[in-house]
């Protein structure tokens, strides 16, 4: 009986992640928002399987005398809440590049940092995506870069789906 349960209840659960999907094939925009100092970011989305999916983000971060690019790779696992609402999660990892200019001193570096996602989208009608995001990132390698070795990135995006 216990294993009648499990099994129903397994069957149950793959059923309800397996609903209909509206992944694009691609999708291309920017995404906006503010982790260390207002920046943007080219961000990409490839279709890997039925449910998931690769984010690239390339992008720009300005604030205090320190400017940094940022290239990230996010692996995501997409999830059909209601219409064209969708909610999703991933893992990845990023490079950056950062430099900080205050007119007494010049200083540069890079760093790695592996991050998550959490975030919603809504799919319209027509070709475009909306969503809202958090990535917490985990920095290495960016002792002068930032004071701690954590940040949260949150953002809106907006992409046209193809």
């Amino acid at each position: 009986m216990k294993k009648t349960i499990v099994m129903t209840s397994l069957l149950i659960g793959l059923s309800w992640c397996s609903q209909g999907q509206t992944i694009s094939k691609n999708a291309l925009g920017l995404r906006i928002g503010d982790n260390d100092g207002f920046g943007g970011e080219l961000s990409y989305q490839r279709k890997m399987a039925t449910n998931n999916r690769l984010e690239l983000d390339l992008g720009w971060r300005s604030s205090n005398n320190i400017d940094a690019l940022k290239l990230a790779g996010i692996y995501q696992w997409v999830w059909n809440i209601d219409g064209g609402f969708n909610w999703y999660a991933g893992v990845g990892a990023g490079l950056g590049y950062w430099n900080h200019d205050d007119n007494l001193n010049d200083d540069n570096g890079v760093f790695a940092f592996i991050a998550g996602d959490l975030g919603i989208e809504y799919d319209f009608d027509v070709p475009i995506q909306v969503s809202l995001d958090i990535r917490p990132e985990l920095y290495f390698n960016s002792n002068d870069y930032r004071d701690n070795n954590f940040g949260p990135d949150i953002a809106l995006g907006i992409r046209y789906r193809f």
